[in-house]
């Protein structure tokens, strides 16, 4: 067989690795702020009804333009949408290809803010998009100032932020994002892939002000529909434009759109567990705060927790008793999907039973 070196690989993908958090089969899975609970046997069921419905018409291709979905997805968001301000895709991760594909690319220049969600270089990567990253304030927030400097000294077509971000779970206020948005000419991407666990208002309000800015959502998390790839972004008509050229013909399953339609009908169910989850994950830095570890403030369905002297070991040792977490973000820190009250209470036994070191109780 030839070998992945004997190929003509683009030179940038040289010794490059596939992204990829650990997927094992283990009793407590909290590493990729997945949402721990499946759709109800109702919706389930509801699901399968929808799913047998569109088979029926398989051997058609589905709506290129998933109008009904958007639509859906535009009175889901509410803020006067229309499903014209409405993209979909599969995921996230495509909703921000299509992005960096239209106004990205050889020669351009994508900004984010360290530390951050790690696929971002890739989409860069992936656009043949200059990537160019800026750390955040010390204690992992971003200030209007701090976003317009890097601007001016880099401009970037794109700016990326997350908010919450992952993995800190620290948001940038509305009026932060209003300022940035005001001083520049770039396409601003909010990433509100963990929105509906926070309390915080949404940019979305402020789309009709601003219109190069963007925010992107996933049902990944709040719909608990990570497995059915679904990503989605609001912004004005011409940049749902610029993504529709882009876009791969019929990129977005009939199955697709029939179970989120579903998902959505059911947004009020599916968001009191989002609810659920959120004051898990805040009970959990409570409780981590009390043993004396440093805790990032989380908007988010995850928590950041350190300092460990030895930040793999530990991820180690609470692999071996069957949890798994993510060794991501700043250095001597984990992060912590919030999961059920069961299998938070195993991580809490499995570290009060470790009693890891840890460096100090500030970030």
């Amino acid at each position: 067989m030839i070998t992945l070196d004997q190929l003509p690989l683009r030179a940038d993908l040289v010794g490059q690795e596939p992204y990829g958090a650990p997927q094992l089969d283990v009793p407590v899975v909290l590493n990729v702020n997945e949402n721990p609970y499946p759709p109800s046997p109702l919706i389930r069921h509801e699901m399968a009804a929808a799913v047998v419905a569109a088979a029926g018409t398989l051997n058609r291709y589905p709506d290129r333009e998933a109008t009904a979905l958007r639509q859906d997805l535009a009175a889901y968001l509410g803020h006067g949408l229309t499903a014209e301000r409405i993209w979909a895709a599969n995921g996230s991760n495509e909703i921000m290809a299509h992005l960096l594909t239209a106004f990205g690319g050889p020669g351009r220049r994508v900004l984010a803010f360290t530390p951050t969600y790690s696929m971002y270089p890739e989409y860069a990567r992936n656009t043949c998009t200059e990537y160019v990253a800026v750390p955040r304030h010390p204690d992992f927030t971003l200030d209007a100032a701090l976003v317009l400097d890097a601007i001016r000294e880099e401009e970037p077509t794109v700016v990326l932020i997350a908010t919450p971000n992952n993995p800190t779970g620290t948001v940038v206020p509305l009026e932060v994002i209003d300022e940035i948005c005001s001083g520049t000419e770039a396409i601003v991407v909010i990433d509100e892939a963990y929105q509906e666990f926070s309390a915080k208002p949404s940019a979305l309000e402020m789309l009709d002000r601003h219109p190069r800015l963007v925010v992107s959502r996933t049902m990944s998390k709040a719909f608990a529909l990570a497995g059915g790839r679904v990503g989605y972004l609001a912004a004005a008509p011409a940049i749902v434009d610029a993504c529709r050229i882009v876009r791969l013909p019929y990129h977005l399953s009939a199955q697709t759109q029939a179970v989120a339609r579903v998902a959505l009908a059911h947004a009020d169910e599916l968001l009191a567990q989002v609810r659920q989850l959120a004051a898990e994950a805040r009970g959990f830095e409570a409780w981590a705060r009390g043993r004396g570890y440093a805790v990032i403030d989380s908007e988010a369905n995850f928590t950041l927790i350190g300092r460990f002297a030895d930040r793999h070991r530990v991820w180690q040792d609470l692999l071996d008793r069957g949890i798994l977490i993510r060794e991501t973000g700043p250095a001597g820190f984990l992060r912590v999907s919030a999961g059920t009250p069961t299998e938070m209470a195993t991580l809490r036994a499995a570290l009060d039973d470790l009693n890891p070191t840890i460096e100090g109780n500030t970030p």
